[in-house]
């Protein structure tokens, strides 16, 4: 077997080898760059046992050839031909078909003594002849293109839509390159100021929830991380008047992880409330200052007119533009927050401005669920739910401040509750909860009223059994239902609008205004200054 000779790049790049054509490096790069990206070096033709591959020979090594050889010969020949009888010189192509031919001759011996073996064993694929009219291999990139565009993969890793944010600050700054060029890329990505990180979580009756997010285009920003479990903090509120320890150790476990979370982002600012259970129990300060020494959290007991407008400021968005009036309202656990905006004639960008009327009804899901039942409900017990809670609407002096609204296509309902989703997920059939599909849902008059008499109907089996119910909600939907029905009757409406948002969203959105996160100018723009 013939021996190969490898490409050496310590030879001039100029040089070519006897019977090659001259070789011309790509414009405008040094040689050492051209000769990397024009890849390997190219073949000789050689045949094992047959079949004929091809092995590299250096084509910067001038000196010629011996004859069936891949060694240089050791006559001081500059061209390696040997001449005729007549004495005149060979071609080019005369002597490329001698040293080919030569070389076949020698390597055939070779290959009969040496033991059979798959051709393709020891020759490097870039070595391997190429079939006629196959492409050729795709040219490495050589160092200098690769540095141009290195800056740019920072930016493309902060827009990234994962979890997870990457900005490129976090990243490792390119390599560093002479090019001036290059240069102003890098500094210009250095100077890309990071988007502040906010916080808000919401202790409620039910749920603990924790969102956390960056502001992006003007009124709107994009969650990176979030948390809800249900705790169920007011378990036996209702009776006992005070916050059950169980009941405590569960918030206090779900309100550690949240903190794990916070820890793991750099959150320029946060707010983080309790609402009615915590308002409402005769032990709530002393829980407040237990999560606060064994989680480091420092919750906020906020008002029922806090906890509506912040409902307002979260779900605004979602208010028909058409609309002239509209009812919104929170069902949770311990309360049922209802605001009345009369949007006649007013400007609707701050909707929190234009609440006429709000209330804070003394009942939700877990304690009508736990005055009346929730697990076997008759039709007879879901009928007096819907009563104790209409009359406490009743005694609401407000409810009257939209007057001949209510009713007419220019009024809907907007309701921001487990109640509401759940509602939508069993209308749409869904396998598993999908918010983007839920929330923004319109449902009719009909759609409703039919909805409701379907939960009523089942078991309570039959409510574990839906997936978007589940073990965790099926004693608590039908309380909850019973609260909708009764906003139904006070304030009837051809449409209702489902949200899967509320208090968390209102809270990014408030600290996001005060900061005046839509307001600053971009550093990096360019503004001719």
């Amino acid at each position: 077997m013939n021996e190969r000779t490898t490409s050496a790049d310590k030879f001039p790049h100029t040089s070519n080898a006897p019977g090659q054509r001259p070789r011309h490096d790509s414009p405008g790069m040094p040689p050492e760059e051209s000769a990397a990206s024009h890849g390997a070096d190219r073949p000789t033709s050689a045949s094992i046992n047959g079949t004929s591959i091809e092995a590299p020979v250096d084509r910067n090594d001038d000196r010629p050839r011996a004859a069936g050889s891949g060694e240089p010969a050791a006559t001081g020949r500059a061209d390696g031909a040997a001449k005729p009888g007549n004495g005149a010189p060979l071609t080019k192509r005369k002597r490329r078909r001698r040293r080919k031919a030569g070389k076949s001759a020698a390597a055939e011996p070779a290959a009969r003594d040496a033991p059979p073996e798959s051709p393709s064993a020891d020759v490097p694929d870039s070595a391997k002849p190429r079939p006629r009219g196959a492409r050729k291999p795709r040219r490495r990139r050589s160092r200098r293109f690769a540095a141009a565009i290195e800056p740019a993969m920072p930016a493309a890793a902060e827009t990234t839509g994962s979890a997870t944010r990457h900005d490129a600050a976090d990243l490792a700054p390119p390599r560093p390159s002479a090019d001036p060029t290059t240069a102003q890329p890098i500094a210009a990505a250095a100077t890309v100021r990071r988007a502040p990180v906010y916080a808000a979580l919401d202790l409620g009756t039910n749920n603990c929830r924790l969102l956390i997010a960056i502001p992006t285009r003007p009124g709107q920003f994009r969650v990176i991380d979030a948390f809800s479990r249900i705790v169920r903090l007011g378990e036996g509120l209702s009776r006992t008047g005070s916050l059950s320890r169980g009941a405590m150790d569960r918030a206090i476990a779900a309100l550690a992880i949240c903190a794990q979370k916070l820890s793991a982002r750099d959150v320029v600012r946060c707010r983080l409330i309790a609402t009615e259970a915590c308002r409402a129990a005769a032990n709530g300060a002393e829980f407040i200052e237990q999560v606060a020494r064994d989680t480091g959290l420092e919750l906020e007991i906020v008002s029922r007119e806090t906890e509506a407008r912040l409902a307002v400021s979260g779900c605004g968005s979602l208010i028909e533009r058409s609309a002239r009036g509209a009812v919104l309202f929170d069902i949770g656990g311990g309360s049922s927050e209802i605001a009345l905006l009369d949007l006649r004639g007013r400007d609707t960008r701050r909707l929190s401005k234009q609440i006429v009327a709000w209330t804070s009804l003394p009942v939700g899901v877990v304690t009508l669920a736990e005055r009346h039942g929730g697990r076997d409900v008759t039709p007879e017990i879901f009928e007096a739910m819907i009563q104790e809670t209409v009359e406490m609407i009743r005694g609401f002096k407000g409810r009257d401040k939209l007057g001949a609204l209510v009713g007419t296509d220019r009024f809907h309902l907007l309701g921001t509750s487990g109640t509401v989703t759940t509602l939508a997920g069993v209308h749409l059939k869904l396998e598993r909860y999908d918010r983007r599909q839920v929330d923004g849902l319109w449902l009719t008059d009909l759609e409703a009223d039919e909805l409701v008499a379907r939960i009523a109907g089942w078991s309570f089996e039959e409510r574990i059994a839906n997936p978007c119910i589940g073990s965790d909600r099926a004693d608590l939907v039908l309380a909850g239902c019973a609260i909708l029905q009764a906003i139904r009757r006070v304030w009837p409406a051809p449409t209702l609008r489902v949200a899967d948002r509320g208090l968390r969203e209102g809270l990014l959105m408030e600290m996001m205004v005060a900061d005046g996160v839509w307001r600053r100018r971009d550093p990096t723009r360019n503004t001719g200054t």
